[in-house]
């Protein structure tokens, strides 16, 4: 069984993620795709973040109509530090032996995967499905060099390119823009019900 695995802040979670999620369990046949928000993420300390248990509902509320998205809370629920290799590990073990996780990812993620902690072990484990973009340039011998076999262990995914991103959005709310169509409305109407992002300094 295939399963994908889309890790990240989702603070909030917007239509680009959702649509990555649905394009990689089409293209790719997946069984279906974990939405999994990040507990404490280390490239994001000293920066804002939203409390985890806005960003898990958040999520809850995105996928909610989808039966082939799903949210996973193996990563909140867990003490840090939080790594992806670790929260793979765990999904790992929750799930059936039988199941291959394909691991979601930006090709700007792809292309600076080296410096990530125990990289070599989340190529070992996972496949690693990077969405192709025009304006990320991939050195595919430098990846080589710094992870031997990860050319083999990665998938381009072709998909509708779109330049949405959480802190844009989160700056958008600041500024008293409108987000509607870039988020669901659910999500949306969340985001105000509950007073988020309008204090945050960016």
């Amino acid at each position: 069984m295939r399963i994908g695995v889309l890790g990240g802040t989702f603070d909030p979670p917007h239509i680009g993620h959702l649509i990555l999620a649905e394009e990689a369990w089409s293209q790719l046949e997946l069984a279906r795709v974990l939405l999994v928000p990040a507990g404490d993420p280390p490239h994001k300390r000293g920066q804002p973040l939203s409390p985890a248990f806005h960003r898990v509902r958040m999520v809850e509320l995105a996928v909610a109509d989808n039966p082939h998205l799903e949210l996973s809370r193996v990563d909140v629920d867990r003490p840090g530090p939080h790594y992806s290799i670790d929260m793979v590990h765990l999904l790992k073990e929750q799930l059936d032996d039988d199941v291959d996780l394909y691991f979601l990812m930006g090709l700007d993620s792809l292309a600076d995967l080296p410096h990530w902690y125990r990289a070599a072990d989340l190529v070992a484990t996972c496949r690693l499905v990077a969405l192709s973009r025009p304006d990320v340039h991939l050195d595919w011998a430098y990846l080589e060099n710094a992870l031997p076999g990860i050319r083999e262990r990665v998938i381009l995914l072709d998909m509708p390119e779109l330049e949405i991103a959480s802190h844009v959005l989160q700056q958008r709310v600041r500024q008293g823009r409108p987000i509607r169509y870039q988020v669901l409305p659910n999500v949306e109407e969340y985001i105000y019900r509950h007073n988020l992002y309008r204090s945050r300094e960016p």
